[in-house]
């Protein structure tokens, strides 16, 4: 359905500004993109493109929540296999990666408009993975003794550490490495 009058046309503008930006920053890189390149990249100067997020950071957790809305399509089921496809995929977007880091580092203040997202963002992922594994302990596809709430945090933490540690050496394997640590806590 088309969105009629300026209200549709503003969340049709974003919409742009956001596919512009994400694509942009994967190909590119966090650290590599201006937003005066991104602006330029709609047709728009940079206070324009910043009217319709507020701030720089506020448009990079959009980014951020555009890309989380691609990686939860892709794992829909929530499975420790789909989370390490996500991993291995973002290997391909390494300015993906660099904009995440920097930004959940930045989450750690809570004046900073990434803390919200942040929270919100390991609250339901956490929720929905715990659940996951919890269905599958109950099916039998889990050994009892594992804790799904504790192996949610631990699978979590660590993809986003690998992805750290990954920014620093690229022929570093964080799928391998995941896919690693899951098949020990199934054992």
């Amino acid at each position: 359905m088309v969105k009629r009058g300026p209200y549709g046309k503003g969340i049709e503008r974003r919409e742009q500004i956001l596919d512009a930006a994400l694509r942009t920053i994967a190909e590119r890189g966090f650290f590599a993109t201006s937003v005066a390149e991104l602006a330029e990249a709609v047709g728009l100067s940079q206070g324009g493109l910043l009217h319709y997020f507020g701030s720089k950071e506020e448009l990079f957790v959009a980014v951020l929540r555009r890309r989380d809305e691609a990686d939860l399509s892709a794992a829909a089921d929530r499975t420790p296999e789909a989370l390490i496809e996500v991993v291995r995929r973002n290997a391909q977007v390494p300015g993906l990666i660099e904009l995440f880091t920097h930004m959940q580092a930045a989450a750690a203040d809570p004046r900073h408009p990434a803390h919200f997202y942040m929270r919100e963002r390991y609250r339901i992922g956490l929720e929905g993975f715990s659940t996951s594994l919890r269905d599958m302990r109950d099916a039998g596809k889990l050994p009892a003794h594992v804790d799904p709430d504790a192996a949610a945090v631990t699978l979590f933490a660590l993809a986003d550490g690998l992805q750290s540690r990954w920014l620093i050496d690229p022929s570093f394997d964080m799928a391998a490495h995941l896919e690693l640590c899951w098949r020990n806590l199934i054992r």
